[in-house]
């Protein structure tokens, strides 16, 4: 069963001019996802998008958490995923979240994102 369903659209060159500041990657993006998107504006625009996206699916947006709460990661087929630590993970929990999917796409001026927050079945884990 659908939790929650989040959008998001974000366009390019606020990420660009943003990223252009450590200051601004060290507090959005995680080491790993530093180092998948390797300085490719698109991948963190896609990224960015996918943060706000689940934070919206969980309801809230960002209160209780911060961006790094929720990690952007790409599978060896590019496939973006999602995983949850600290008060995005104890609020998933909360609302009983297994998973989240999310999707990705770009055009040359924006990033856009959809997530969809997946229900847990009696015996599962959060992911």
């Amino acid at each position: 069963m659908i939790i929650g369903t989040g959008i998001d659209m974000i366009e390019m060159v606020r990420v660009k001019k943003a990223c252009e500041k450590q200051a601004f990657v060290s507090r959005i993006y995680t080491a790993e996802e530093c180092r998948q998107a390797e300085g490719r504006i698109s991948k963190l625009a896609g990224s960015f998008a996918v943060k706000e996206a689940v934070a919206k699916s969980l309801g809230t947006g960002f209160y209780g958490f911060g961006p790094q709460d929720i990690e952007v990661l790409r599978d060896e087929r590019g496939k973006p995923y999602v995983r949850v630590y600290g008060g995005a993970k104890k609020l998933a929990k909360e609302l009983g979240i297994i998973k989240f999917h999310v999707s990705i796409t770009n055009t040359k001026d924006y990033a856009v994102a959809f997530a969809v927050a997946e229900d847990c079945r009696e015996g599962s884990e959060i992911v």
